[in-house]
């Protein structure tokens, strides 16, 4: 808590420094954060890894049914979602992003990258190594992060109630004996089963709108006691009870 607490206020710092000093056209290299340094503004038309970074922080910030590729092009989806995210936070929402921008999201990742209200823990209750499901280890748990910044934008748009994840990543072992079905998003480590409190409806209404492609609720075969959100190529919502 005190970690997190520190990182804030130096953000903060890092913001009021760069108002004062007029600094804009750069993100500048003064701020070293311990998962990842953007080194310049990002606007449409930029390119790279460092857009593409930006795109697994933002990509909960999308309209009803997007969502927002991670490809590393700074397009007008990309800047729309930033500027979703911009307004989210109380910055100003120019879709560029700069050293406001990033210093927020420096104040919400851990030094893992995880958005500080959810870890790698909570994605995967299966097992540490992320192996034994329907892709690579590392992919599963590069999945696993980008849900997590989804669910993140869920929690901040429901008011920062805390949400409950009751499973994540499964391996092919982990996922038979709990039931899944074969072909379940959880043997990619881009999905996560969202109980208790806000209402499980709530959970399946808002997560329309940060960058779920897949949500089964209450009303849909075995998922009155859940919401389950992932992303899935091929986007399918159903949760009769809550009228989705």
């Amino acid at each position: 808590m005190l970690r997190r607490a520190t990182r804030i206020l130096l953000s903060f710092v890092m913001v009021m420094a760069g108002m004062v000093l007029g600094v804009g056209a750069t993100a500048g290299t003064a701020h070293a954060d311990e998962c990842y340094t953007w080194n310049r503004t990002l606007s449409q038309g930029s390119s790279g890894s460092d857009v593409t970074q930006l795109q697994i922080r933002v990509a909960g910030w999308v309209t009803s049914g997007e969502r927002l590729s991670y490809d590393g092009q700074y397009g007008a989806r990309t800047a729309a979602a930033v500027k979703k995210f911009q307004s989210a936070y109380g910055l100003p929402a120019d879709g560029v992003a700069g050293p406001q921008t990033f210093s927020k999201i420096y104040a919400l990742q851990d030094a893992d990258c995880t958005p500080v209200h959810f870890s790698y823990a909570e994605l995967n209750k299966c097992n540490s190594t992320w192996s034994g499901g329907a892709v690579p280890a590392a992919t599963a748990k590069a999945n696993a992060l980008k849900t997590m910044w989804k669910l993140e934008a869920l929690r901040h748009a429901l008011g920062d109630v805390p949400i409950t994840i009751s499973s994540g990543f499964r391996s092919y072992a982990c996922n038979s004996a709990v039931g899944g079905s074969s072909t379940s998003r959880h043997l990619y480590g881009d999905a996560a089963d969202l109980v208790g409190s806000p209402s499980l409806c709530t959970l399946a209404k808002q997560s329309r709108v940060h960058g779920f492609s897949e949500i089964l609720g209450p009303g849909y075969p075995g998922h009155n006691d859940h919401t389950h959100v992932a992303f899935d190529p091929s986007p399918y919502w159903s949760a009769p009870t809550c009228g989705i």
